[in-house]
């Protein structure tokens, strides 16, 4: 056998393969995500200037938060409490969620006059659709699904990146740690892929990582494995696919895996059902104890129905290890129960930090500016690949680089990607499923094994499938 045969599998060709492929399947998804994931880091300063003219009012005295929400139903027939946010200042409107059937209100009433300000569906809100966006691409949890299999080829697309990017026989850190911006346009590119690559890649695995507990797929498998090993709760502080809907459809506004409460008034499976009527006045009695506790903004006092029994009142700050819970007792507004960041499980504390890092929410403005800088990274990744392989490419093919010889496998390679599988089990499955479209389809089809670039059906190393090697 030559040399080359006798080299372990992968090698630098066979990574730069799998770099290839994955970017393929990546790169559209990877905009889309940084884009939208941009602007929502934003989210506090977009909806402080889409709300600005219902903070600004003169309010001489306010009446009562019963009467506020009174307002607010009678300004929608038909409609039913569902949630009340505690004013951010004296001169804000209240903020009062009801439904209509399945649909969830936000209505802004003047809290001295009582005057309807202003109404809109939960879902038309600018923020919620740019969160629908980017957790499942408006497309409910086949969408999510999609979004959760992109987030793991990137991981892969970032991790063999970084040992494509590792210097070898290096003379100087150009190229490496900074680019050579003006050595010809090719150079040019391939440097800004690399260096940005290399910078912005831990963050950007980071991000992708802490996004996964909202993906219905791993959402769903995360509880499973947290139910087997006995270390499920009762109410997680996040929720992932359908779970968002449903929450939404209660009135809790933005998201309930972003932090919104719960449904209110509707079964777990999100379906209407009986509710006795809820004495209003509680929230005047609650508020009192409330406010003295100096909460986190924004903080909403909910009635009992679906999952809580109880009136509550939480902080849902973004910065959920600032976050309380109340549970109040709604004849004298004193509290019943009180759970604070400190108080759950350690795996629900190690997500809300990471949730909140995620968001931008974590450690202020410096949070924010380095996930502006990881999308716009992956941004920049993103446009800088597509130069490269136009510039790169040979006509009539796709352009994806050539196989090599038969090296012999690498088990301990083997055994990493069975473990990733493990973590990632839908990453585990689309590679599953592409091994074997390739083997039993693309392969043996000349012209198209010849676009792709890919090796033969006969001849081929068992386990080591062309379109990802």
């Amino acid at each position: 056998r030559s040399s080359m045969s006798e080299k372990s599998w992968p090698d630098y060709r066979a990574v730069w393969r799998w770099h290839f492929y994955a970017g393929l399947l990546c790169i559209p998804f990877v905009i889309v995500l940084s884009v939208s994931g941009l602007i929502y880091l934003f989210k506090p300063q977009i909806e402080a200037w889409n709300d600005r003219h219902y903070d600004n009012l003169t309010v001489a005295q306010s009446a009562s938060a019963s009467d506020q929400i009174h307002a607010a139903i009678s300004s929608i027939p038909g409609s039913s409490f569902s949630s009340y946010e505690l004013p951010k200042s004296d001169s804000s409107a209240a903020r009062v969620v009801v439904r209509d059937g399945q649909a969830s209100i936000r209505v802004y009433v003047n809290p001295q006059t009582l005057q309807v300000m202003h109404s809109v569906p939960e879902d038309d809100r600018i923020m919620r659709w740019i969160f629908r966006l980017h957790g499942d691409l408006l497309m409910g949890n086949r969408g999510s699904n999609l979004v959760e299999m992109a987030a793991c080829w990137t991981i892969v697309l970032l991790i063999t990146g970084l040992y494509l990017w590792w210097p070898r026989n290096s003379k100087g850190m150009a190229g490496v740690l900074y680019s050579r911006l003006f050595s010809g346009s090719r150079l040019f590119w391939r440097d800004i892929h690399a260096v940005v690559g290399m910078w912005i890649s831990f963050l950007a695995i980071f991000l992708l990582l802490t996004g996964l507990p909202w993906a219905k797929f791993w959402g769903d498998y995360f509880k499973t494995v947290r139910q087997v090993t006995g270390t499920a709760v009762a109410k997680q502080d996040w929720s992932h696919g359908s779970d968002r809907s449903s929450a939404n459809r209660g009135g809790g506004g933005e998201h309930a895996g972003h932090g919104e409460h719960v449904a209110v008034g509707f079964t777990d499976k999100g379906t209407a059902k009986e509710r006795p009527a809820v004495d209003l006045t509680a929230v005047d009695r609650i508020i009192v104890t409330v406010i003295p506790l100096q909460l986190e903004a924004p903080v909403i006092i909910a009635a009992p129905g679906g999952r809580s029994a109880t009136w509550t009142a939480k902080s849902n700050t973004a910065n959920r290890p600032r976050r309380v819970s109340l549970d109040l007792n709604p004849t004298t507004g004193e509290i019943l129960k009180r759970e604070d960041f400190k108080d759950r499980h350690w795996i629900d504390r190690a997500v809300g930090f990471g949730v909140a890092a995620h968001e931008g929410a974590l450690f202020g403005w410096f949070n924010q500016l380095l996930g502006v800088l990881a999308t716009l990274g992956l941004i920049l990744l993103s446009v800088s690949a597509v130069v490269l392989w136009w510039k790169r490419r040979d006509w009539g093919v796709l352009g994806a680089p050539k196989v090599g010889l038969n090296p012999k496998v690498s088990w301990g390679l083997v055994f990493i990607i069975a473990v990733i599988g493990i973590c990632l089990p839908l990453f585990a499955a689309s590679l599953a499923f592409v091994m074997i479209i390739e083997w039993l389809v693309l392969s043996r089809i000349l012209t198209v094994r010849t676009w792709l670039g890919l090796r033969s059906a006969v001849g081929q190393i068992p386990g080591n499938p062309t379109a990802a090697s």
